[in-house]
């Protein structure tokens, strides 16, 4: 929607008048930034000025932006139904529901809601239920991992592990445990990565039997922990974790709202390991952002637990907006553009290009590593290379500020764990074009260079 005869200075105080941002200090102090316009990997703000978006957005706008046949997908199903209960069934959410079950290359049962939160919400409801009703009531605790994100909503919240995102909102849904994960970067010098990822596995099978096992329903993970820091684990760490849940009758919930669709180079996160889940959650590339929508896909034999006559045995929930039917044509098209436009190999590719771009940030007196998987990258600052001490507010706003002076947005990992939110972010969109990685090679060099 273009603004006519609004100067920018107007709609900066209409916005500060009326708007409550998300995640915002000074809110009322700061001047934000107003999108006007978005097209491919750039965006324009109301002075006119363009910016790459590093961060598709909030690690959503796999595809890129002003995607007129996304639009034209959305109208033509708003146009035909513009709403239908998932109480009952309409065309758009079968052949999305099939098509899903085709890429997660298994069978699932698939729930749709709007939002990661809501996804990662009914993946609980649903392992609670399931245990309930397959005669080990006992089950009620989950399992998360100190670090990773899962949501704002109450349960899925508790589940995150970043104390600040929790900090005067407590107390949360009880029932949730949280393990360390692996941090390769911090890892003991005496150990080898495969020793450390083993280790760190072997503690949720410790926290698992210290807290009863027949209390634990189930572990949820993300294959990287994106927004805590784009801690990647070794193969061996998320092989362990399954067999350990196995053995012990634990649901893994494997939470690909960021990871899914292509972004770490694989279909899904989880597909780099030799793992199967039994509930997969997924958003924001599910439809890369142009609609909302979610999904917790549940493998079948858990679903049929559910299935009976039993009184009160069905799942007794309901998401007005979930499924929503433009929603779901918008998935379906956008899945077919990854598909045609080969946007899941183009993540691997960008990634591994943008890794050896950035490879000498490495020297770099206040950089301590530079990872990524596929298209998703982090570039942790610390104040001294040899204690790893993490990098001041001060020192990793700056780097911030500066790249967006020069054109490029880049994240963080803030509001996370106190002390630790040095890690830089980069989460382009998929369809980024070589020129603009280009751009991003540039300015990230460019900016650390005058901070050296």
């Amino acid at each position: 929607m273009k603004t006519v005869n609004e100067t920018p200075q107007t709609l900066v105080e209409k916005d500060q008048r009326n708007i409550w941002h998300h995640m915002s200090k000074d809110d009322a102090k700061r001047e934000p930034m107003i999108a006007t316009e978005a097209k491919g990997s750039w965006i324009t703000d109301h002075n006119g000025n363009s910016y790459l978006d590093g961060m598709s957005g909030l690690w959503c706008v796999n595809v890129g932006y002003g995607r007129e046949e996304m639009a034209q997908a959305a109208y033509d199903q708003l146009k035909e139904m513009s709403y239908s209960s998932m109480s009952q069934s309409h065309l758009p959410a079968i052949k999305l529901a099939e098509k899903l079950n085709d890429m997660l290359n298994d069978e699932y049962m698939i729930f749709y809601s709007n939002s990661g939160s809501d996804a990662n919400e009914v993946a609980f409801k649903i392992a609670r239920q399931y245990h309930q009703q397959n005669g080990e009531s006992s089950r009620y605790k989950f399992i998360s991992r100190y670090r990773a994100y899962h949501g704002g909503s109450l349960g899925a919240l508790a589940a995150t592990g970043q104390p600040l995102r929790k900090f005067k909102y407590e107390p949360l849904t009880s029932g949730f445990l949280h393990v360390a994960p692996p941090d390769n970067y911090r890892k003991p010098e005496s150990m080898s990565v495969k020793e450390y990822n083993l280790q760190r596995a072997r503690e949720i099978e410790e926290k698992i039997i210290w807290e009863q096992k027949e209390t634990i329903a189930g572990l949820i993970m993300e294959p990287v922990i994106t927004g805590g820091g784009v801690l990647i684990p070794d193969p061996v760490y998320v092989e362990k974790v399954q067999e350990i849940c196995n053995r012990h009758g634990v649901l893994l919930i494997m939470d690909e709202v960021i990871c899914g669709f292509g972004r770490t180079g694989k279909t899904f996160g989880h597909m780099h390991y030799d793992v199967k889940p039994d509930i997969v959650t997924m958003a924001k590339g599910l439809t890369s952002a142009y609609l909302p929508l979610s999904v917790t896909a549940v493998r079948k034999d858990i679903y049929d637990v559910f299935n009976n006559t039993e009184e009160n045995s069905h799942f007794r929930h309901v998401n007005t907006f979930g499924g929503n039917p433009a929603s779901c044509a918008v998935a379906l098209k956008n899945i077919e553009i990854m598909e045609q436009e080969n946007l899941t190999n183009r993540a691997a590719v960008l990634g591994d290009k943008l890794r050896g771009e950035l490879k000498e940030l490495e020297s770099h007196p206040y950089v301590g590593d530079v990872r990524n998987q596929g298209f998703v990258m982090g570039i942790e600052m610390v104040e001294d290379k040899e204690t790893k001490t993490p990098a001041t507010d001060q020192r990793v706003g700056k780097i911030i500020g500066e790249c967006k002076a020069n054109g490029l947005i880049i994240g963080r990992n803030g509001d996370t764990v106190a002390g630790y939110n040095n890690i830089l972010a980069l989460c382009p969109p998929l369809s980024s074009s070589d020129d603009d990685l280009d751009f991003i090679v540039s300015v990230i060099k460019k900016v650390f260079k005058n901070n050296e």
